[in-house]
């Protein structure tokens, strides 16, 4: 069976995404370093010194922040090679991923909620079954 055409579109739509993870995660890390506060936090300037408890939160959020990144940009990009490989873990990757992109409206909304309604169509689940036939039934006579 050939490769739909709009399938395509959504890897390349999570292909974006995911390179927008990784300009976030850049961010965040120019941020940590570029930020008054950091410099107190680590005692690199004199004055005001915050103390340790604010040098751990100051850490953890930075770390927690990154982290989210990275696991949605590994969603993003399995989803987007498992789906152009044909393979149904890489469709079901990819709705997973759609549904967390509905959190970043206006566009995230759009796309993410057409992405799931084309990834849930019975012609695109049948791309990604060998067979064509869904699992569950009958073979058709």
């Amino acid at each position: 069976m050939k490769r739909p055409d709009l399938l395509v579109l959504v890897a390349i739509w999570q292909f974006i995404t995911a390179f927008a993870a990784l300009i976030g995660i850049g961010a965040i890390v120019i941020l940590a370093f570029l930020w008054p506060d950091s410099y107190y936090i680590n005692g690199m300037m004199g004055g005001y010194y915050y103390g340790e408890v604010a040098h751990i939160w100051f850490i953890f959020g930075i770390s927690l922040g990154i982290l989210v990144l990275l696991a949605y940009l590994a969603l993003a990009v399995a989803g987007g090679i498992g789906m152009l490989r044909g393979r149904e873990w890489g469709r079901i990757t990819s709705i997973v991923h759609n549904a967390l992109s509905l959190f970043a409206f206006p566009i995230g909304t759009v796309l993410g909620t057409l992405c799931i309604i084309y990834l849930t169509k019975e012609e695109t689940k049948n791309f990604f079954n060998p067979k064509g036939v869904p699992p569950g039934s009958a073979a058709p006579q």
